[in-house]
């Protein structure tokens, strides 16, 4: 009876210990994940709220460094290199800052995103981007503080930020323009030398049609010519053999060992002198 007690002793200790309350967090997370034009950008915050409180001024001083939400950092992460107020911001994360005042904040995009709330010592040389953006009155208190993106167009958003009575936004550009008439000029340039290397390769593992493969691996090699790739003349000696023709497999093979042999690949020089041995037997 005594061991029975014991083990029910045991096993309540236990239970409340590993037992967890679940209760809402007073400052919600969100994550918000947004497409502008061709860039993907990630928000990620904690969201206060007014409770009765007086925010600007009071709860958040003006003057001071703020976190822009509660808990861990705001963090946003852009999938391509951005322009904040007129600089370059690299693809990447970075924890947002602000300033308020009353007429305007100081928004900054920080490229140290490892801090709870405003980081110890400031290190201006991480400061990727810092922008002074008005503060727009608004007609009614905004409950919970809210980021959001407005203003959507191809080539850019505004950062929104409300809470209380007060509307900021800090415009992104993207390099929407930039991409787009890169991939025109790529497609209406033609298959590139790599397009055609992958495709020859793809149709020789395949067992699919040789003939095609030869004409596919000759356009990759004419095409880099002026900078001959070792292993693209690999695959067209490995394409010629295979379609029956071993002086040009031999010729190609050759090629490729001369380029193996100036960059060092230990490789390639020994899978091209055992082909070359292997055809000239044939």
């Amino acid at each position: 009876m005594k061991k029975l007690i014991t083990l029910f002793m045991a096993l309540t200790v236990s239970y409340a210990v590993n037992a967890q309350v679940k209760a809402p967090q007073p400052s919600p997370f969100q994550k918000i994940e947004q497409k502008v034009g061709l860039t993907d950008i990630t928000l990620e915050y904690s969201r206060p709220s007014m409770k009765g409180r007086t925010i600007f001024g009071d709860l958040v001083p003006f003057g001071k460094l703020w976190r822009t939400g509660a808990n861990k950092n705001t963090t946003i992460t852009f999938s391509d290199a951005v322009t904040i107020g007129g600089k370059e911001v690299k693809a990447g994360s970075y924890a947002v800052f602000a300033t308020p005042n009353a007429e305007s904040w100081d928004v900054v995009f920080y490229n140290d995103t490892n801090n709870w709330g405003t980081p110890k010592t400031w290190d201006e040389s991480k400061v990727a981007a810092k922008v002074t953006a008005e503060v727009y009155p608004l007609p009614m208190d905004i409950e919970t503080f809210t980021m959001s993106f407005d203003d959507m167009t191809n080539g850019s958003t505004m950062l929104g930020m409300m809470w209380e009575k007060a509307y900021v936004g800090v415009k992104i550009d993207v390099p929407t323009d930039k991409k787009v008439s890169a991939s025109i000029d790529k497609v209406m340039a033609g298959p590139s030398a790599g397009d055609y290397y992958s495709a020859a390769v793809y149709y020789l593992n395949a067992g699919k049609d040789i003939k095609q493969a030869v004409k596919w691996i000759d356009m990759a090699v004419e095409m880099t010519k002026d900078d001959p790739k070792f292993w693209y003349l690999r695959q067209q000696s490995l394409i010629y053999a295979k379609a029956g023709d071993k002086k040009g497999a031999i010729k190609a093979a050759k090629a490729s060992l001369k380029g193996a042999e100036k960059a060092g690949n230990a490789d390639y020089i020994k899978m091209n002198e055992e082909s070359i041995k292997e055809w000239k037997s044939m």
